[in-house]
C-alpha cells in the first residue's frame, strides 16, 4: 500500500539517530505497518541499517535482535551446525513461524521485533519468546533501558506498555529454557487463518513445567508449576485465564476449549518423555 502521508525516511545508523521526531514512527520489516494507512505518521526511521547481529550466543542464553527476519531465526533454529546441540526447545521455531499468518515471502520481511511490538493476540513470536520465557531489551529515548519478560510487555490485543521513543533492541532467552523439552500446539478456524488458539508447554531440566496460552486470550496466560501438573490442576489453571475473548475467528468459549485440550495434549506428551 502507499502510505501518502509519510513525506520523510531516515536510515539510523547510531542511537542517537533513534530519537524520534513528531509524526515519525520506527520500521523494520514493516509487513503490517506497510499493510494499511498511517494517517498519523509523516516519517519513518529504518531500524534495519542499524547492522545489529541477528543472533548471539550469550554465555547463559540467546539474544535476536529485533531486526532479525523470521526467515533468518528459522534457517539458524534448524540448522544443525549452529546452535548448541542441547538447546532443544529450538524445536519450537518452525511451529512458530508456521502459526505466523503470512507466507513464506513474508518471512523474509518480517521481523522478530516487529511481531512483538505489534503485540497482537496472536502473535507467533510472541508465542515462541513467552513460551521459553524471554525477556525484551529494552532501549529507552532517555538513553537508559530496561528488560521486562516479553509476557509481561502486551497488555491488550494490539497493544503494549513500551512507550513512545522506546525501541525493542532484542529478545533474549534463557539456556535453562532453551534446554527444555518444548512442544507447541495451535489451531486456526480457517485452514489458513490466523491462529485462534496457541498452547505452548515445557518441562525443564529441574522437572519444573511452564504452559503459556497465547492467541486465544488477549495477553500471554502463562502458568507455572513445580513439577509436571496433574489433569485436573492443568485444567483449572487454562480455563482461570481472564481474558479469553469472542472475534469472528472464534468465540470466547471456543477458545477455552481447545486451549484445555491442547494443554493436556501436551501434557500427555511431555509426560510420556519422563
Amino acid at each position: 500500500m502507499d502510505i501518502n502521508t509519510v513525506t520523510s525516511f531516515r536510515a539510523a545508523r547510531s542511537r542517537d539517530a533513534l530519537t524520534l521526531a513528531p509524526s515519525e514512527d520506527f520500521i523494520a520489516g514493516g509487513t503490517w505497518v506497510m499493510s494499511e494507512p498511517q494517517p498519523e505518521t509523516t516519517g519513518f526511521v529504518d531500524l534495519t541499517t542499524m547492522a545489529w547481529t541477528d543472533i548471539e550466543i550469550l554465555p547463559d542464553g540467546l539474544r535476536i535482535s529485533a531486526t532479525c527476519t523470521i526467515a533468518r531465526l528459522l534457517a539458524w533454529a534448524t540448522d544443525s551446525t549452529t546452535a548448541p546441540a542441547e538447546w532443544t526447545a529450538l524445536a519450537l521455531v518452525p511451529d512458530a513461524a508456521d502459526a505466523l499468518l503470512a507466507s513464506f515471502k513474508i518471512w523474509n520481511t518480517a521481523t522478530v521485533g516487529g511481531n512483538v511490538c505489534r503485540s497482537f493476540a496472536a502473535g507467533a513470536m510472541v508465542s515462541f519468546a513467552a513460551a521459553l520465557d524471554g525477556v525484551a531489551w529494552i532501549w529507552q529515548p532517555d538513553g537508559g533501558e530496561r528488560r521486562e519478560p516479553v509476557a509481561g510487555i502486551i497488555t491488550g490485543n494490539g497493544e503494549n506498555n513500551l512507550a513512545r521513543g522506546e525501541v525493542l533492541r532484542a529478545v533474549e532467552l534463557p539456556a535453562y529454557a532453551l534446554r527444555s523439552t518444548a512442544l507447541l500446539r495451535k489451531i486456526a478456524l480457517a485452514e489458513l487463518g490466523r491462529s485462534g488458539c496457541v498452547v505452548t508447554g515445557r518441562v525443564d531440566e529441574d522437572d519444573s513445567a511452564t504452559f503459556v496460552v497465547t492467541a486465544a486470550t488477549l495477553t500471554p496466560h502463562v502458568m507455572r508449576f513445580e513439577a509436571l501438573p496433574t489433569r485436573e490442576a492443568l485444567t483449572d489453571a487454562v480455563a482461570s485465564a481472564p481474558d479469553f475473548y469472542t472475534d469472528p475467528l472464534g468465540s470466547a468459549d471456543w477458545r477455552r476449549g481447545v486451549s484445555i485440550e491442547f494443554a493436556q495434549n501436551i501434557r500427555g506428551d511431555l509426560e510420556a518423555t519422563r
